[in-house]
């Protein structure tokens, strides 16, 4: 019987992006490589748990979620989340951002300055600029004053974020257009907290660190793993949690976060996916055989 891996995620280091397996091994990834992988016949999804615990319960999921936890695993996980408000008192620098997805996709946000770019990375953010560096509450006074007043989010859909990919203009500076006017924008806003130190405009790019660059257009994204299915393909991109997968029928993106909670075995040497996948432009799952 083959051996089974359980995924705990995509992490994005110094060298680009990497897949993490329980126990503490990590597979990192590079253009080109295979990436191809099954589910047992009869397997199911089971809570990922919370906080590097396991679930007590191990309490099956749905095969949609890109959570990968129970309603209780859910909670103690939000409970010591920045993002959720969960954590008030993190004595931590943090610094203000503007990322851009694409056209028409930005979000205002906030990550811990000893991260680095590593959250810009993990949301697939194609080009970013810092805004300022405070404390975690001035920082998130900030987010909220910008929010409201550029009319920006703090949160794009995964969905939006793959749409326009095939639309991504090829010149860097087109791509830093919407952040630089929005920075601009936001210097010019009163009501800053003091104690934030603002930081000037300057564009990172992740164009060629997420091997979009000329990268064919994905035809469609899976949707759910099953029970007996497998997904095998070239990797030729990845942005935030999504690889994009060369396969005899197209490229076609697969969220790794979807992984988690599943028992993954080798699959075979085909490249191609019998999962379900959602084709671009359609309302509704279309299955393996109306996409392939």
């Amino acid at each position: 019987m083959a051996q089974a891996w359980k995924c705990a995620g995509l992490r994005w280091s110094g060298t680009g992006p990497e897949l993490l397996w329980d126990g503490g091994r990590r597979s990192p990834l590079s253009w080109g490589k295979r990436v191809a992988f099954g589910v047992a016949e009869g397997g199911v999804r089971t809570c990922a748990g919370a906080r590097g615990h396991p679930c007590p319960v191990r309490a099956v999921v749905p095969a949609r979620g890109t959570g990968a936890r129970c309603e209780e695993c859910g909670r103690l996980d939000r409970a010591h989340s920045v993002a959720a408000d969960g954590v008030a008192d993190d004595p931590r620098p943090y610094r203000v951002y503007l990322a851009w997805f694409g056209p028409g996709l930005v979000k205002v946000g906030i990550t811990a300055a000893g991260r680095g770019p590593a959250r810009l990375l993990e949301q697939g953010a194609v080009s970013f600029s810092w805004l300022g560096t405070g404390p975690l509450m001035a920082a998130r006074r900030t987010e909220e004053l910008l929010r409201a007043a550029l009319r920006v989010p703090d949160r794009v859909p995964y969905a939006e974020k793959r749409a326009v990919r095939a639309e991504l203009p090829r010149e860097e500076g087109e791509r830093a257009l919407e952040i630089r006017e929005l920075h601009a924008r936001a210097a010019g806003l009163e009501g800053w907290p003091e104690s934030l130190a603002r930081e000037p405009f300057r564009a990172v790019d992740h164009m060629g660190v997420f091997g979009l660059a000329g990268a064919p257009a994905a035809v469609g994204a899976v949707s759910e793993l099953v029970a007996g299915g497998a997904v095998s393909g070239e990797l030729i991109a990845a942005a935030g949690p999504d690889l994009h997968l060369a396969t005899a029928a197209g490229v076609v993106v697969l969220d790794t976060r979807l992984l988690q909670g599943w028992e993954l075995v080798p699959a075979g040497e085909a490249a191609g996916t019998s999962m379900p996948v959602r084709e671009f432009g359609k309302p509704t799952a279309s299955l393996q055989d109306e996409l392939f």
